[in-house]
């Protein structure tokens, strides 16, 4: 065996090494962690939660935009411990309220049943915020209907497919006539 071949070989079991062990910590029958809080079981329901919210129609939904992951960040990033623990709890309580009134959890529900199980639980948030007094915690849907409007448009698909949008905007225009059915401007 030359040195050459020796090298190769010693590179093929190094590698080897290196992938089999990554393949069998990915292997492992826990979820996938994200970060500090989220798992990637959690990020699929939210990314559904998010795309039954904005659903893809004409232009792409919340899913496609990957609000799910978006949320995870700022979740962790951006919250108090104490609204992380609300949002957190607030994944689980979308869950299992689902399952009280349907009979199925979230993601064995069907587009309608999901709909209309988020446009009750929306009326509920109204309610809780109306009566909400200082010191309370916020509504976990709240914080998630918020974080999906956010996530949405401010990514690339919902800034450039949903919305009009100029890359290098010309000229400043104060006053743009509007058409009925015409977008939202993502650039000024």
């Amino acid at each position: 065996m030359n040195r050459r071949e020796a090298l190769s070989a010693i590179g093929w079991l190094m590698g080897g090494a290196v992938i089999g062990a990554d393949l069998l910590v990915s292997c492992t029958s826990r979820p996938l962690q994200v970060n500090d809080l989220f798992n990637q079981d959690q990020i699929t329901f939210l990314n559904e939660v998010s795309d039954t919210i904005l659903p893809a129609t004409s232009s792409p939904g919340a899913k496609d935009a990957k609000v799910g992951a978006f949320m995870a960040v700022m979740v962790q990033d951006c919250y108090t411990p104490e609204d992380q623990k609300v949002f957190m709890e607030g994944i689980s309580q979308l869950d299992e309220q689902c399952e009280k009134k349907n009979g199925k959890k979230f993601l064995e529900c069907d587009t309608k049943q999901r709909t209309a199980f988020l446009t009750a639980l929306d009326e509920e948030q109204k309610q809780y915020m109306i009566t909400k007094k200082e010191g309370d915690p916020n509504h976990y849907f709240r914080m998630m209907k918020e974080l999906t409007l956010l996530g949405f448009f401010t990514s690339e698909e919902g800034s450039t497919k949903a919305m009009r949008y100029v890359a290098v905007p010309g000229r400043y225009d104060a006053c743009v006539p509007y058409k009925k059915g015409d977008k939202a401007w993502a650039t000024s």
